[in-house]
């Protein structure tokens, strides 16, 4: 049990006893509520997996990012695809090229507007992202527009990707 469940079930402890009696039964199920934060944590585990996708690939530390998928996890993108961590990282460093940079590449993911479902220890989403590169005077730009299809699990206790396919909406000009 998280610490913020801990919390929670502490708190319903203290309620006044009128309170207790007087609400319904489903409002009041501490295994409704456990459930319900639950899936607040593992929405939130999955946005942190999502953005850890994203400053891994800036840094170009291909080692994190092959790291963020489950054993049979699939990488699908124009670059190519890849099956389990292990091809990954060699898909993106025969691409790209593994070279960790702790202060940034210069480009950035930005990742929005997601759209988390949760299934016990499966998981999907959606989510919006702009890739943005330095202009010639170094001023940002957007080059590329696309969005995640995403599936999860979660893999010895933790959310990992199971696929993540990234299809382009607006390519490069």
């Amino acid at each position: 049990m998280s610490r913020l469940t801990c919390r929670l079930v502490v708190l319903l402890l203290f309620l006044p006893v009128q309170q207790v009696m007087a609400a319904s039964a489903s409002e009041m199920s501490l295994e409704n509520l456990v459930d319900r934060v639950q899936v607040l944590e593992d929405r939130e585990a999955i946005r942190r997996l999502i953005i850890a996708y994203g400053t891994a690939h800036d840094h170009r530390d291909y080692r994190t990012f092959a790291s963020l998928f489950a054993r049979e996890g699939e990488w699908v993108s124009g670059m190519g695809s890849a099956k389990g961590p292990d091809a990954i990282f060699k898909l993106m460093d025969e691409t790209i090229g593994h070279n960790p940079m702790p202060e940034g590449s210069g480009t950035f993911h930005l990742l929005t507007n997601d759209e988390i479902d949760i299934d016990g220890d499966r998981a999907s989403a959606v989510t919006r992202w702009l890739y943005m590169t330095p202009s010639e005077d170094g001023a940002p730009r957007t080059t590329i527009l696309g969005h995640y299809n995403d599936e999860f699990i979660r893999e010895n206790g933790q959310w990992k990707f199971l696929r993540r396919e990234a299809p382009v909406d607006l390519p490069a000009n």
